[in-house]
Parts: structure tokens; C-alpha cells; sequence
């Protein structure tokens, strides 16, 4: 069989530092952060009263009808208008393409999450169950995937998956792999999160696994920094659109970049901790350099999992220096985490989105908020802190690592 080369042709995304692409490039070069006090629902008595949201989100406002808005949750609402602007960007003309091989792969790692939460709370077990119709079909993680596939006719292969934080990544993966190997010509492929809720933040809070930085959240995200106290929970969605090579050739589709490499992996250790050892990390990063037929020296920049937690992120630095070895100093290495938030099962997307932003536009944004070395962390890699820098981009890796011990790491490559 032979291996067809994959590549993106359109981006789209909704964050806490923008309702579009655009928007979140600009935020991210200038070191923005998107964490505030937490304004949906009241938090008062909760650990943590901060996260990262989309500000003053509503469906309706991007062109979808009331009757979308009541039979959606937002994570599907997110999904929507990401996909909608990576299609739009895409310049696909929906037409005349063959539906019937384009898919759908945009996935979330919790799904409707409020909607479920909101039912439980109405339900009076004295007036018997009075649930909505909508209420499956709005909690279930596979409906994006769906409700993207209905809105453009798009009847090639349609799913989610789940891998917690490394939902998107894998998603990216997977559909790579569906063009590769001749299923599709066109794959959709994301992820969307909209977890800020009482029971989202109340649960990971009995982790010990957010800050609790309440007097200054736009601080709180401080990947690979000694004061880091967890990561920051966020809220938003990635869409990307992958396309045969020779498919978006054809077409005179703009090329971003192509998805060179791929490397999925399980660490086998611990239920929410990563392995200390970091060796499921590692193959993930050796993996998907195989797969590219690159040598680490090729890579110009790596966006970390990084996620503000202390054993995540010592691990991740030793992974990284364990496969870099000699050339561990060479690839401008970031945690974009630090101004989004941790997006769980979106974070992939909208980090790869990034990486394409520093390819296309030749900036490696910052990770902000270090102020203070940890004895743990071996800063001789060249980390970007504080604030951008000016850097050609060829190669760009991107790692997302989740709980349950999944790991997945992108290389994207300049065609």
C-alpha cells in the first residue's frame, strides 16, 4: 500500500485568547494570558474561583440559530464554530467535492459535561423523571463529530475517541492515518472541552490538580516555573482540516504545513500521575521522528504538554532530554498552556494550531509567568520565557500527554 502524504488546509479555533485564529495568534505573541475569575457559575466556597473561559460566548453570535443554541452543549457550540472557520479557511468547495471521503474526527475527553450536571440538579424524584429529549444527544462525546458531519454533508468515516488530555492530538492521528492509508481524502479533526463547571472544577480540585492562585490568576499557569501549583482548567475548541497532498494540489488549496509524524503510546503505570522515568513520553517523541524519517536534530520547536504541574513537568523535560540528547539545546521549547489554559481534550488541536502559527508566521511565543528556577528542571533547553521570540520554524513538535497514561506527540513540517 502506498503511504499518502497528509497535510492541513485550514484551521479554525475558539479560545480564551480568541474567537478565531487571528485573534489567538495575536494574544499569543504578545504573552496574553486568558485565566480570570470564574464567571459561570458562583464558586465561592471552591478552591480554585479561576479558569481560563471563552468570554461572553454565545452560539448565536456566529451565525447558528436559537434552535442550535437549545439543542447543543457548549462544547459541541465550540466545536461548531471552529469547524466553521477551519472549513471556511480550508476554501474547500462544498459543491462539487466528494462528501462521501471527507470524515469527521473531532473528539472531547468529558463531552457535555454541563448539560448532564444540569439535568441531575432539576431532577425531583417526587415528580417522577422529566428529563429533555436532547439530553443524550447533547452529553455524548461523539456528537460533534456528528452534528459538524450533518452541518456540511460530510459522509466519510465519523467518530470520536477519548484519551483524556490527549484527545485532539490523537484525533489529529487517527485521521492522518485514515488518509494515509486511502479511507478519505479530507479528514475534520479536533477537539472541544467545555468542563468549567462545579463538578469540573470540584473534581479536579479533590485532586490536588489545579492552582489555587486565586489573588492573581493571570499568574497561575506557570509551566516549568518553581512556584508552579497546578494547572489552570480552560475551556474551547481546535479544528483542523487534513487533506491528501496530491487531493489539496489538485484543488490549489494553500498548504500550512504537513503532519510529518505521529507517535502514540501508553506509560502502563498510574491512573492521573505520568511515569517519573518518562519513558512512554519518549517513544511517543522517537515514534513519530521515525515515522518522519527525521533526526532530532531537524526539530526547531518543541510546544510542550507543559502543563504547570510539578512531576508533569519534570518528566517532560527529562523525556525531552533523554531523546534530544546532544541536540536537547536546539529546539525553542515552549508551554502555550501558560496564557490558554489546559483545554484537556482540545488541548492538542489548539497547540498544533500553534505550531502552525509559529511556522507560518516565524514566532515562537512565550511561556509566561517564570519568574524563579526549579533545582529540578535543567534549563540549559532553550525555553522561551516571558516573551517571544523571532525564529525559522521548518520543523515543529507538539507533545500531549493524559491522565490514564496516553500519550501523543505531532511533528509538523514545512512543505
Amino acid at each position: 500500500m502506498q503511504i499518502r502524504r497528509v497535510v492541513v488546509t485550514g484551521i479554525g479555533t475558539i479560545n480564551p485568547l480568541g474567537n478565531n485564529v487571528p485573534d489567538f495568534f495575536k494574544s499569543l505573541d504578545e504573552g496574553k494570558s486568558g485565566a480570570s475569575p470564574i464567571t459561570r457559575f458562583d464558586c465561592t466556597l471552591f478552591k480554585t474561583q479561576f479558569a481560563c473561559q471563552v468570554p461572553d460566548f454565545d452560539i448565536r453570535n456566529f451565525g447558528f440559530t436559537t434552535k442550535d443554541a437549545n439543542k447543543t452543549d457548549r462544547y459541541t457550540q465550540l466545536a461548531l464554530v471552529a469547524a466553521r472557520e477551519a472549513v471556511a479557511d480550508s476554501a474547500m468547495d462544498l459543491e462539487t467535492v466528494n462528501k462521501d471521503r471527507i470524515g469527521v474526527v473531532v473528539s472531547s475527553g468529558v463531552g457535555g459535561l454541563e448539560s448532564i450536571l444540569r439535568e441531575a440538579e432539576d431532577y425531583n424524584p417526587a415528580e417522577g423523571p422529566r428529563y429533555s429529549p436532547f439530553l443524550i444527544p447533547k452529553i455524548i462525546t461523539d456528537i460533534a463529530a456528528g452534528q459538524i458531519s450533518i452541518q456540511y454533508g460530510f459522509r466519510g468515516p465519523n467518530f470520536a475517541l477519548t484519551a483524556a488530555c490527549s484527545t485532539s492530538a490523537v484525533s489529529i492521528a487517527i485521521g492522518t492515518q485514515l488518509i494515509q492509508t486511502g479511507r478519505a481524502d479530507a479528514m475534520v479533526v479536533g477537539g472541544s472541552e467545555a468542563p468549567i463547571w462545579d463538578a469540573g472544577v470540584g473534581g479536579f480540585n479533590s485532586m490536588r490538580a489545579l492552582s489555587t492562585r486565586n489573588d492573581d490568576p493571570a499568574a497561575a499557569s506557570r509551566p516549568f516555573d518553581k512556584g508552579r501549583d497546578g494547572f489552570v482548567m480552560a475551556e474551547g475548541a481546535g479544528v483542523l482540516i487534513l487533506e491528501d497532498y496530491e487531493h489539496a494540489v489538485a484543488r490549489g488549496a494553500k498548504i500550512y504545513a504537513e503532519v510529518a509524524g505521529c507517535g502514540l503510546t501508553g506509560d502502563a503505570y498510574h491512573l492521573t500521575s505520568p511515569d517519573p522515568s518518562g519513558a512512554g513520553a519518549m517513544m511517543a517523541m522517537r515514534l513519530a521522528l521515525e515515522e518522519a524519517g527525521l533526526k532530532p536534530a531537524d526539530v526547531d520547536h518543541i510546544n510542550t504538554h507543559g502543563t504547570s504541574t510539578h512531576h508533569g513537568d519534570i518528566a517532560e523535560v527529562n523525556a525531552i532530554k533523554a531523546v534530544f540528547g546532544s541536540d536537547a539545546s536546539k529546539p525553542a521549547i515552549n508551554s502555550t498552556k501558560s496564557m490558554t489554559g489546559h483545554l484537556l481534550g482540545a488541548a492538542g488541536a489548539v497547540e498544533a494550531i500553534a505550531c502552525i502559527h509559529s511556522m507560518l508566521d516565524g514566532i515562537v511565543p512565550p511561556t509566561i509567568n517564570f519568574t524563579e528556577e526549579d533545582p529540578e528542571i535543567d534549563y540549559s533547553l532553550n525555553f522561551v520565557f516571558n516573551k517571544a521570540v523571532r525564529r525559522e520554524v521548518n520543523v515543529a513538535m507538539s507533545n500531549s500527554f493524559g491522565f490514564g497514561g496516553h500519550n501523543a506527540t505531532l511533528i509538523l513540517k514545512k512543505i
